[in-house]
């Protein structure tokens, strides 16, 4: 903070000496007075920049977001003793997430359609009635 302070200081005395230079070369005639403006216009424009850099000046966050996703033990012969095919199991996980068909059509990349249908299958091959229930029935077997 208070490098930038300072730098502003050092700007504005320097705008103000070249003001005064300005006042008396024109008197004096020693400058021509186009040489003043030029001098005047390339200063504001570096101090047009300098505080547009200061005033605007983001600060770049980057946030990393990792997801980790447990490994769940598969466990086939339970699997395939419910007649539960390995679509209809990764259809179960998702569910088990607490994710909607459509979620599941997307990251699965198969139609909600189709989706419903695995959904269907579970819940006859689980004997539930509410996809939180065949989540918990799936639990209680052991295979989730």
């Amino acid at each position: 903070m208070k490098k930038i302070a300072l730098q502003f200081g050092l700007l504005a005395f320097l705008l103000l000496v070249l003001f005064q230079l300005s006042k008396y070369s024109l008197f004096l005639g020693g400058f021509k007075s186009e040489l003043f403006i030029a001098l005047f216009a390339g200063l504001f424009l570096f101090f047009g920049f300098f505080v547009s850099r200061l005033i605007f000046k983001q600060k770049e966050t980057v946030v990393i977001e990792k997801i980790v996703e447990t490994p769940i033990e598969l466990d086939e012969e339970k699997i395939k003793k419910l007649g539960i095919s390995l679509r209809e199991y990764e259809v179960l996980q998702e569910i088990a997430k607490g994710l909607s068909n459509q979620e599941i059509a997307n990251k699965l990349f198969i139609s909600e359609t189709t989706v419903k249908s695995h959904v269907s299958n579970l819940l006859i091959k689980l004997d539930a009635k509410r996809r939180t229930q065949a989540v918990s029935k799936a639990k209680s077997v052991g295979i989730l």
